[in-house]
């Protein structure tokens, strides 16, 4: 079967990294080009990785009669021109999370996907991790019996430029990191959620509040079904990417994660000691080649990618519902945010 040629929008951090994996690591793959704005980002990858066409705009990327799928990592704010443009071309699309910072522009991508019927992959990769995965498979078995309740921690090492933090580009604390563990709750417990109510502050960086920002948050959830959850994130982990996620069942629990990157102790007079993993890259790298290999796969056998449109419209729902109880101190409906969209 002949290789499916793939090519990326955006080289920023994640765009470099879904590039180079396509272009090394993707069986079945083959990176035909990339597109950005930045002329000295071009300049530095085509040094990098020879052999493949750069382009200064998507809508050239889009229309490459030798492209048959589209990988958006460009900014948030530019997903909903870059997906559309590449459903109208035709092309399959996997776009990074997440698909936009609002319901209407996430509506209006699904509908033109939909319309143009290609299919479209959203890049939640801890669905790929092998140990979410794992932990997925064991609940289906019925290994903890029911779930009943979760809890997710996502905590990253230092804060991000007040730039990217800035709500108006990122979505703020929860649109950015939350959007990864409100997939999870749903994902792992079977079910939507309900209501949520947010607590945030900003102790470590108060530099973030200028900007509108927070660096810690922690968000209480009940799912339609009677399940209960909880979800951390957080800026401040200056020890390492601590990374974790709990599912208690009517039978047993699960536990998700390590903060332990190599497999070693220290034992010595002073104490017991070990590494911690430092980043995404670390921690999550081999499951940002299997989301990758997933819908290379989809495009190669004619599938429907495991992480629908829907399932991203459902995430940035719980995170806006979280950001509402955030300014507003109160508890949020989903169904009422979903409301005020329309």
């Amino acid at each position: 079967m002949a290789n499916v040629g793939i090519g990326v929008v955006g080289l920023g951090r994640m765009g470099q990294v879904y590039a180079t994996h396509t272009a090394r690591q993707i069986e079945g793959a083959t990176l035909v080009a990339v597109a950005d704005p930045d002329r000295e980002a071009l300049a530095r990858f085509a040094a990098q990785v020879p052999g493949v066409e750069v382009l200064s705009h998507y809508q050239d990327l889009c229309a490459h009669p030798q492209i048959q799928g589209v990988i958006v990592a460009s900014p948030t704010s530019t997903h909903r021109d870059v997906v559309i443009e590449a459903a109208q071309a035709g092309k399959a699309i996997f776009c990074e999370k997440p698909l936009a910072l609002t319901l209407r522009a996430t509506d209006e991508i699904i509908e033109a996907v939909q319309r143009a019927g290609v299919p479209l992959q959203v890049g939640f990769m801890r669905r790929f991790d092998r140990g979410y995965a794992a932990a997925r498979r064991k609940i289906d078995a019925g290994a903890i019996g029911q779930p009943v309740m979760i809890r997710s921690i996502g905590r990253d090492p230092y804060r991000t430029s007040l730039e990217f933090a800035n709500p108006a580009v990122s979505g703020g604390l929860i649109v950015d990191m939350a959007i990864h563990d409100f997939d999870c709750l749903r994902w792992l417990m079977g079910d939507d959620i309900e209501r949520v109510y947010t607590e945030v502050a900003a102790l470590v960086y108060p530099e973030l509040l200028g900007v509108g920002d927070v660096d810690n948050a922690m968000i209480n959830v009940r799912f339609q079904g009677g399940g209960l959850g909880n979800v951390e994130v957080s800026r401040t982990a200056l020890y390492g990417y601590d990374i974790r996620c709990e599912v208690v069942g009517s039978k047993g629990t699960i536990e998700i994660g390590y903060l332990r990157e190599t497999p070693i102790l220290v034992l010595t007079q002073e104490g017991v000691t070990h590494d911690v993993v430092p980043h995404f890259p670390q921690r999550f790298g081999p499951a940002y080649t299997a989301q990758i290999e997933h819908f290379v796969e989809c495009l190669r056998h004619a599938r429907q990618p495991a992480v629908s449109a829907a399932d991203a419209r459902a995430a940035l729902l719980a995170c806006l519902a979280a950001t509402l109880s955030q300014r507003e101190e109160r508890v949020v409906t989903v169904d009422e945010v979903s409301e005020r969209s329309q």
